[in-house]
């Protein structure tokens, strides 16, 4: 079994706090992120419902299809975990494997957002159409995009793994990878729940 050997964080440059210095830039990130994202769902919620034409979202949402995307983003959550936990332990074969299958699961849900895409313009949907269309598009758009660079952070560190032993560096970037992908995930639990469950319900 392939093996790395983890130096420990001490050669990390840190702040006062403790904290590597990459990783409070990512949590401040983040944090910047949850504002940006909030206004996003705010806009929505505001704009809710006053749209002056159809179609609505009873009309166009797939409610079990969202499901199934939702699934696999949490799967893909999952397999971050385990991505993290071998890294950890020094087991790079298997962090491949499950670097490589969060990053797989990452594009099959970006996949089914271009179907949803597609199949709301077929409806008559766009981000011309109203403000349903316009709050909706921004707000799923900005998220996919999100998911997008993910997938591409994770491929990255995925071919990094093959040129060279892994440091503590390295392994603190699969941490760092690792917070943004819980994010976009939690992010999209929001989204779900407040756009797709609880508008259908009130449109219903």
């Amino acid at each position: 079994m392939e093996q790395v050997h983890l130096k420990g964080h001490e050669s990390e440059h840190e702040t006062s706090l403790g904290i590597p210095h990459r990783k409070l830039l990512i949590w401040v990130f983040l944090a910047s992120e949850c504002m940006f994202f909030g206004s996003l769902i705010a806009t929505y919620l505001v704009y809710q419902g006053k749209s002056l034409v159809g179609p609505y979202p009873h009309d166009v949402f797939s409610i079990p299809i969202t499901s199934v995307s939702t699934f696999v983003l949490l799967v893909s959550s999952m397999s971050m975990v385990l991505a993290y936990s071998a890294i950890s332990r020094g087991n790079i074969k298997v962090f491949r494997i499950w670097i490589l299958s969060t990053a797989i699961l990452g594009a099959c849900f970006i996949g089914f957002q271009v179907f949803e895409f597609r199949e709301f313009a077929v409806e008559g949907l766009t981000p011309r159409t109203n403000l349903f269309g316009t709050t909706f598009f921004t707000l799923t758009g900005f998220h996919g995009a999100h998911v997008t660079v993910g997938v591409i952070w994770l491929l990255s560190i995925f071919g990094f793994s093959f040129f060279k032993k892994f440091t503590s560096a390295d392994s603190l970037s699969v941490d760092l990878v690792a917070l943004y992908w819980h994010f976009v995930d939690v992010v999209w639990i929001v989204i779900f729940t407040v756009v797709y469950l609880i508008g259908v319900v009130e449109g219903g």
